[in-house]
């Protein structure tokens, strides 16, 4: 089992950028599909992001082009660069691994962290 757990969050103004951060560990993590999903007050959970173990990644429509996720495998980490950040992208943030080798935002994942604010303001 995968634990994972994410730093990174916070408030920014609308354009700005933030760079969130999962750290994990237990089950190589090198052999996980890793993904980010968010959840705002009275709205379903979606998927925002993801990446599979050769790195192949895919996006929800609403972020491609501003959004960028990315794996260190050697350290663990999983990342997800935001920028020209919309009022519409607050929502917590999680991150999650699933045993799987192609990844899909609408797929289901498991290990999930605890999540990480995002509050963007105009």
């Amino acid at each position: 089992k995968l634990h994972v757990e994410e730093s990174g969050g916070g408030s920014v103004q609308a354009g700005g950028s933030l760079t969130l951060s999962c750290a994990a560990s237990g089950y190589p993590y090198s052999l996980y599909s890793m993904g980010w999903f968010r959840q705002a007050p009275g709205k379903e959970r979606e998927g925002v992001a993801c990446i599979d173990p050769s790195s192949r990644t895919d996006y929800a429509d609403s972020v491609k082009g501003r959004f960028t996720i990315s794996r260190d495998n050697a350290k663990n980490i999983l990342y997800l660069q935001m920028n020209s950040l919309k009022p519409e992208d607050t929502a917590m943030y999680y991150c999650a691994a699933a045993f799987i080798p192609v990844c899909s935002v609408k797929y289901n994942y498991n290990n999930w962290g605890e999540g990480t604010q995002v509050t963007v303001s105009l």
